[in-house]
């Protein structure tokens, strides 16, 4: 018996030395030789004694966790690193949280398989001579915090989806050979940003404007605020250099009295005739006018503004006057002409597929919009025309039409001001800590509220809206709903760029550019996912790259619990599961790829006021004070009141 404990106490014992062993031995032997790889790629100085025969965890610039099971940090800036990151090197680093090549002479395009580094939190690659676009595989790196590219040749444009990276605190992209226009980058914990001395044009996003002048300097072509405002409505083309005169050469001979005398008469001669013709244009002119003025008594649908006397002496006759005037639908609640139009205060609204939006002010108080329309391919009866079917929409839940103006060079529309902005805005917006969240019953009415402007369009109006999107929801002061900036596909005919309503379109539009009531059925869709999620359909946070909305909410449904879909901001409510979910296979039917099986939007309409609304008095629910309140994370059962459609992947 003694024997057998003895034995048993040497087997436990020697075991317990191997693992200790085993522990004191430890090595990341698969993030060693990734390390060594790397090395051996790249030209470097003796500053850098990597022996082989040591754990990696003890090399110059290399930390582990610590077990030394893996390599979590690698820092070697400045160490006269010469050349490009290979690939299956620096990418195998899978537990890799921070890392620092900065102050080097590295060059190329970084690794496709940087995008392995999943848990990277921390990127500075500063000062280097790293070139080509920015690298699509960090925008999938969606845990970095800090991300410094600076000083390096970089170019292309900067996308869109750096948006993916929700985490990022610092962006660092100035002095390199970034171009085209800058995106709207917002993520919400953003606070150090800087894009100076590169090549961008273009307006400043309003989500950036918070950022000092510093974060922008060295852009030539960059405007908006905080640097100095956009040209509106009608930019002052550049003044074309003029030759200086030429100095007259001094006659070596004195003209004598007789030729002086006839040169002054001959002068006198010729500027009586010139002003005996221009006496007989002006003439002429006035009366083709008086022929033109309507007769009393004729029915007029427009107003017509800017014919004042002064006007009609501008060179040019009747066309110069035309260029002058707008033209106001019956029924209409302003009174003001052009000139009061160029001389309002201008601010850049957004800029969109179809043209840029700008909120005018006028000297007397009063506030529109103004969309100045681009790529326009009808003529001016044609536009005229559309214009009369389009000005005569009037529905609570759609932007009114005021007025317009046409002319070879320019085609304005005005429409009302909506003090609350767009959707987009309203939701996407900055989420930092001084946001108000967009609860659950306003998402709701402001659902409601645009599905009855698009249902008014569709049947009272008899027209296809064409690009709907969250930037064309506008919302009243109440958040109130109404459609705007509808019915103008056909002002750009069969030359529809491709990319319109990215995002928004249902599939059968990319292959035809041809839009009609079911693929307006399939955006209203889109924009119903887009209040359940939180996510913008046209940016890539939403999984893998290229996938877009609707198959990233069938993807959630069908592999993790339906709850998983929803706007985090929605979890603060109580009890509204089942109508998120309700919703949601309204949306979902409304994106099905088969346009056939796709409803109606009175249909749609129909089913959303039949969604079960809170007993409260106003209709709005109060949030918890604890976000992690209101939502189990479930999938809530399914009720009677569910509309039968059911939500399939």
């Amino acid at each position: 018996m003694a024997l057998s404990v003895s034995c048993f106490a040497v087997v436990w014992v020697s075991l317990l030395l191997l693992f200790l062993g085993r522990l004191v031995d430890s090595e990341p032997t698969a993030d060693k030789q990734a390390l060594l790889g790397f090395l051996s790629g790249v030209l470097h100085s003796n500053r850098i004694q990597w022996n082989q025969s040591v754990s990696a965890c003890n090399w110059v610039g290399v930390l582990c966790d610590d077990n030394s099971s893996y390599v979590y940090s690698l820092r070697l800036p400045g160490v006269g690193l010469v050349g490009q990151i290979h690939s299956n090197t620096l990418g195998r680093l899978t537990q890799l949280r921070v890392l620092s090549l900065r102050s080097n002479r590295l060059s190329g395009e970084l690794p496709s398989d940087f995008s392995q580094l999943k848990l990277l939190r921390s990127l500075y690659l500063q000062d280097n001579r790293f070139a080509g676009e920015f690298p699509s595989s960090l925008t999938r790196l969606t845990r970095l915090t800090r991300l410094d590219l600076s000083f390096n040749n970089f170019t292309g444009q900067i996308p869109f989806s750096v948006n993916n990276l929700t985490h990022l605190t610092g962006l660092f992209l100035q002095n390199n050979g970034f171009s085209g226009n800058l995106p709207s980058i917002n993520p919400s914990g953003l606070v150090d940003f800087n894009v100076s001395n590169n090549n961008l044009n273009g307006s400043i996003p309003q989500t950036l404007s918070k950022f000092p002048a510093s974060s922008f300097t060295g852009n030539i072509n960059l405007c908006g605020a905080p640097l100095k405002a956009c040209n509106p409505f009608f930019p002052s083309p550049a003044p074309s250099p003029s030759n200086p005169p030429e100095t007259p050469q001094k006659s070596s001979k004195k003209l004598s009295k007789a030729a002086i005398i006839a040169i002054s008469v001959g002068a006198g001669i010729i500027v009586l005739l010139l002003l005996l013709i221009l006496l007989l244009c002006l003439r002429r002119r006035n009366r083709r006018q008086a022929a033109k003025e309507p007769k009393p008594g004729t029915r007029s649908v427009v107003a017509e503004a800017g014919t004042s006397s002064s006007k009609d002496d501008i060179p040019g006759g009747s066309a110069a006057s035309e260029r002058n005037k707008l033209v106001f639908f019956d029924g209409g609640i302003y009174s003001f002409d052009l000139e009061d139009l160029l001389r309002a205060s201008a601010e850049v609204l957004g800029k969109g597929s179809m043209g840029t939006s700008y909120k005018a002010v006028l000297e007397e108080g009063t506030t529109v919009v103004v969309k100045r329309l681009k790529d326009v391919a009808v003529t001016k009866k044609e536009f005229e025309l559309l214009m009369e079917v389009v000005g005569k929409i009037k529905h609570d839940n759609v932007v009114s039409l005021r007025a317009f103006y046409y002319s070879k060079d320019e085609k304005l529309l005005v429409s009302d001001f909506m003090p609350n902005g767009s959707l987009s805005s309203l939701l996407h917006g900055s989420r930092g800590s001084g946001r108000t969240p967009l609860d659950w019953d306003h998402r709701m009415k402001i659902a409601l509220g645009a599905g009855r402007g698009l249902a008014h369009l569709h049947v009272s109006g008899k027209m296809v809206h064409g690009n709907i999107k969250a930037s064309n929801i506008l919302l009243k002061t109440d958040l109130d709903a109404a459609v705007s900036d509808f019915g103008l596909n056909p002002l750009y005919g069969t030359s529809t760029p491709p990319n319109r309503v990215a995002g928004y379109r249902a599939p059968e539009v990319v292959e035809t550019r041809k839009v009609t009531l079911k693929s307006d059925m399939y955006s209203f869709g889109v924009l119903l996912l887009e209040l359940l999620t939180g996510k913008a359909p046209n940016q890539a946070s939403i999984g893998e790259e290229g996938i877009d909305l609707p198959r990233w909410v069938q993807s959630v449904v069908r592999e993790e619990w339906t709850a998983e879909v929803f706007d985090v901001e929605l979890l603060r409510y109580h009890n509204i599961e089942e109508e998120m979910v309700q919703l949601l296979q309204i949306a979902m039917a409304c994106v099905s790829t088969v346009p056939d099986q796709r409803p109606d939007i009175t249909q749609v309409v129909r089913m959303m006021e039949d969604i079960n609304r809170p007993d409260t008095d106003d209709g709005i629910r109060q949030s918890s004070d604890d976000p992690s309140k209101g939502s189990d994370g479930q999938t809530p059962p399914q009720e009677s009141g569910t509309p039968t459609t059911a939500v399939t992947p």
